[in-house]
């Protein structure tokens, strides 16, 4: 008898007869056929095939033999040295009609169109999709709207993100409230796939637009929100924002988004994933405040501190750099004060500054600070050694002027080596030196010699950035590991959470 052993790069439907086959795990994933289920992650099918036959006994021990040893070692090994993935997930979606609304008018160019595509497919994939948990719709619109699929259509994540991709623009107008009360009217109605409105089951729309509406948008708006619809607006490049603010639902901080360039929506994915989140282990999803050590409850958690830290009153953070032999440390700032950062934006970089400065014991034997702040030129906030206590130093950051001009963050960094470090500003010779880099966009001049200068000299440099920032600029800026020293958030009001981290380097470090 002769057997022919095939491995079918596919997924089963779940709970499938498979009679002489069995999935194994580890195999790189494909995207299931429409109308499958794939509940755990990426399977194969591992087939043996062999003409009926009544002495074919011997033949089964032998392949029930191969068969185990195979599945031994992919749970083992994975395949090509991947390892296998974790089994189960850390969270699931409370069930939820979710309709996307995207702008495709004349002034998105096709490739960024493109990018559009890759965060619903992001934000998608990080949903528990099925009749009964999460439908999903999109509606594509310009001077016209178009019904790309309705929230029955598909059932299955797969089916879902190869819709996505066939997805092409419209190129016209902005006739967003069009759009909205296309929403209203069908897109979010039974016919389409929509539940009855219940507390069990959540009704959103996502909003991208980059432009001025043509219509008006703020009674649409409004009529959908008083139906139940939970609306968040993002907007990229020059897009109104006050039209973004008449669209959201409240709170506005929580359903309004701004992005510079499609280029990074990509960045938001991850705020989305978490709004749509039903936590079941706060600590592993890492969805808490604990500065250091999180230990889950049942329904909740608590925070604990490394050794030789102490949990502060607040039951969140820890007490680090808290003096002593070793406690040394000269910290110097350089903040990009650059027109795109924006005013309000500005005074959240002075709350991470001071969020930092709590963390710290500042004293003559112990830390010193410094800030800098550059834009198209560099200005010396306050040098190292200026203010001898922490709300000095507070106080000064409060007050700093907003320089609002270019960006020559290479300029900054030949400063921070020249000037910021020098034993005439303040600087202690051989205490070692921090330097914190903040920036929101690409530098407009040459900053490689500069931060490899800064390294070799033996500064300790973090680089943390926001929005437009460069990760490659951010990673040439940052120390060894490099994986440690640099930091990126798309939007400012997540910095605090960087801040978080910071203090706890920094001190470890020190």
């Amino acid at each position: 008898v002769q057997y022919f052993l095939q491995v079918l790069a596919c997924p089963s439907p779940l709970g499938a007869p498979l009679r002489r086959s069995t999935r194994v795990r580890g195999l790189a994933p494909c995207l299931p056929e429409e109308g499958q289920v794939n509940t755990s992650g990426p399977r194969f099918l591992l087939t043996i095939l062999h003409p009926a036959s009544s002495s074919s006994a011997a033949m089964d021990r032998i392949c029930s033999a191969l068969l185990l040893s195979l599945l031994l070692l992919f749970q083992s090994y994975g395949v090509c040295g991947t390892p296998p993935q974790p089994r189960g997930t850390l969270c699931r979606t409370k069930p939820t009609d979710l309709v996307f609304i995207i702008d495709s008018s004349r002034s998105v160019r096709p490739q960024e169109f493109e990018k559009v595509k890759v965060f619903v497919s992001q934000v998608i994939e990080g949903l528990d999709v099925g009749p009964n948990s999460t439908r999903v719709g999109v509606i594509n619109y310009a001077s016209a709207v178009k019904n790309e699929f309705s929230l029955k259509t598909h059932q299955t994540k797969a089916g879902l993100l190869q819709a996505v991709r066939k997805i092409e623009p419209l190129s016209t107008g902005t006739m967003t409230g069009l759009a909205i009360q296309f929403a209203i009217s069908r897109a979010f109605s039974d016919s389409e796939g929509a539940r009855v409105r219940s507390p069990n089951f959540n009704k959103v729309a996502i909003v991208v637009t980059d432009g001025r509406p043509q219509d008006g948008v703020q009674d649409v708006s409004a009529r959908a929100r008083a139906a139940g619809i939970e609306i968040f607006a993002i907007g990229v490049g020059r897009v109104d924002m006050h039209t973004l603010r008449q669209i959201a639902s409240e709170p506005l901080d929580d359903h309004v988004d701004y992005v510079e360039s499609y280029s990074v929506i990509e960045k938001l994915t991850h705020k989305f994933q978490e709004a749509f989140c039903v936590v079941s282990d706060l600590c592993a999803t890492g969805d808490h405040d604990c500065e250091q050590i999180c230990i889950s409850t049942p329904g909740t958690y608590k925070c604990a501190c490394k050794e030789g830290f102490t949990l502060n009153s607040d039951g969140k953070t820890c007490s680090a750099c808290s003096g002593g032999s070793g406690s040394a440390l000269d910290l110097v700032f350089l903040i990009d004060g650059s027109k795109s950062v924006r005013p309000e934006n500005f005074e959240l970089v002075k709350k991470f500054i001071n969020q930092i400065v709590d963390s710290l014991e500042v004293s003559d034997r112990q830390a010193q600070v410094g800030l800098v702040q550059y834009s198209s030129s560099v200005r010396q906030e306050f040098p190292l050694g200026q203010f001898k206590s922490k709300k000095d130093i507070k106080a000064a950051v409060k007050k700093m002027a907003y320089m609002e001009k270019g960006t020559m963050t290479g300029q900054a960094l030949k400063y921070l080596i020249d000037s910021s470090f020098s034993i005439g500003n303040g600087a202690r010779p051989g205490v070692p030196k921090v330097g914190i880099v903040f920036t929101d966009g690409r530098s407009q001049d040459y900053i490689t010699d500069a931060a490899k200068k800064a390294k070799d000299l033996g500064f300790r440099m973090f680089a943390v950035g926001v929005g437009n920032a460069v990760e490659d600029e951010l990673r040439e800026i940052a120390s060894e590991p490099v994986a440690e020293h640099y930091f990126y958030t798309a939007d400012f009001r997540t910095i605090s959470n960087i801040g978080k981290k910071l203090q706890m380097k920094i001190c470890i470090g020190e």
